[in-house]
């Protein structure tokens, strides 16, 4: 599966927030909407990921007056992104390696999709689960 397909069919915008946004909005942003990080945009192009790990990077090396800067100065760049095309089991791997858990997703350029590893963990466990009920049910027929 790729994750063209696991992004299919998802309704809503992608959350995200621009280089210049103050990390004070952008973490009253992520409380908000309940999640854990947000792609940064330069128009449609991806600048970079705003975290719950750089709020907390900074806010151990700053204080609280870095909730007075720029998303920029605090984001992480640049975004590890994925295509379309990329496989799941592509992309959980390259999760694995980098000790991340958000991926935007690009084509040509422009931001498609959002994932988490969440996301690709549920697919795994739903596809796992999918297996093993076809094995029990081809077990119980022969």
């Amino acid at each position: 599966m790729t994750i063209a397909r696991l992004i299919d069919g998802r309704s809503g915008d992608i959350v995200s927030c621009t280089a210049t946004t103050s990390v004070r909005e952008a973490v009253n942003l992520l409380a908000e909407r309940r999640i854990g990080a947000m792609p940064v945009m330069d128009g449609s192009t991806v600048a970079g990921i705003f975290s719950e790990r750089d709020v907390v990077y900074q806010l151990a090396a700053h204080g609280p007056a870095m909730l007075d800067k720029p998303v920029s100065a605090v984001m992480t760049a640049p975004a590890i992104t994925v295509d379309p095309s990329t496989g799941v089991l592509d992309a959980l791997g390259l999760m694995t390696r980098r000790r991340i858990r958000h991926l935007p997703v690009v084509q040509s350029g422009s931001l498609v999709g959002f994932v988490s590893i969440g996301d690709l963990v549920k697919y795994r466990i739903d596809h796992i689960v999918q297996e093993a009920e076809a094995m029990r049910i081809y077990i119980q027929s022969a």
